[in-house]
């Protein structure tokens, strides 16, 4: 097999900067790899995006998606060329399953009681819904364990997600025909921990790991993540 090209799926709230640490690893250890935007507009459009993206490379793709990022890769990852699917404190949706009904079944996280929620235009159609973080709650909730100096400028800086991700249906569940691999962020304020082992558990992926880590497990775990992904495109050769 040749190598994979991995591309990397951030999640709500962020962007692809969030990779940072674990994008110089694993290009200073010779991997290629994308960290495109994801657009956070909904759930199917999402990972239409992604997936034009991944139609575009050459080869074999490993999708790593972290938090909601791992609900896209779950649609995304459908396409022929992916071989793999990594999840970090993320969603693994059920076919026909919203994040809010895979949520609901489980005690909300801290950020449920620290949203915001914002109108934004939609040209020739209603408003839409922007959720974001309090920025005075970001750096605890979601930026735990990251330099606060560093926390304070993400929080000012995060990208809203649409609401309608939210209710949107994954129409598709990749992971019933891809191997599939995912680490539960145990110390997680963000997503409650349960949601990310139940979606893995029911999935059966192929090997779960747990880091007593906050929710963004790339920057407060880096080396980790990077031998995770890295062992497990050695099991997919």
């Amino acid at each position: 097999m040749a190598n994979p090209t991995i591309v990397l799926i951030h999640g709500a709230f962020g962007d692809g900067s969030s990779w940072r640490p674990v994008f110089d690893r694993l290009v200073g250890d010779g991997h290629t790899v994308l960290a495109p935007p994801n657009p956070l507009r909904g759930l199917r459009y999402d990972a239409s995006y992604t997936a034009s993206v991944i139609d575009q490379l050459d080869g074999p793709v490993v999708l790593v998606g972290h938090s909601y990022g791992g609900a896209v890769i779950t649609v995304a990852g459908a396409a022929d060329n992916v071989i793999g699917l990594v999840y970090l404190s993320g969603y693994a949706l059920e076919e026909g399953e919203s994040l809010g009904q895979l949520q609901g079944g489980f005690p909300d996280s801290e950020l449920a009681a620290n949203l915001v929620y914002t109108p934004f235009p939609i040209p020739g159609a209603e408003d839409g819904t922007d959720v974001s973080v309090k920025i005075e709650a970001f750096p605890e909730v979601f930026a735990a364990g990251v330099d606060p100096a560093v926390s304070e400028v993400l929080a000012v800086a995060q990208r809203p997600l649409a609401a309608l991700a939210f209710s949107e249906t994954a129409p598709v569940a990749a992971w019933k025909t891809k191997p599939a691999f995912g680490i539960v962020s145990a110390a997680d304020h963000t997503i409650n921990p349960d949601v990310e082992r139940f979606g893995y558990k029911r999935a059966n992926f192929r090997r779960v790991v747990e880091l007593d880590s906050p929710h963004l497990v790339m920057r407060a775990h880096p080396e980790e993540v990077v031998q995770f992904i890295v062992d497990a495109i050695e099991e997919l050769a």
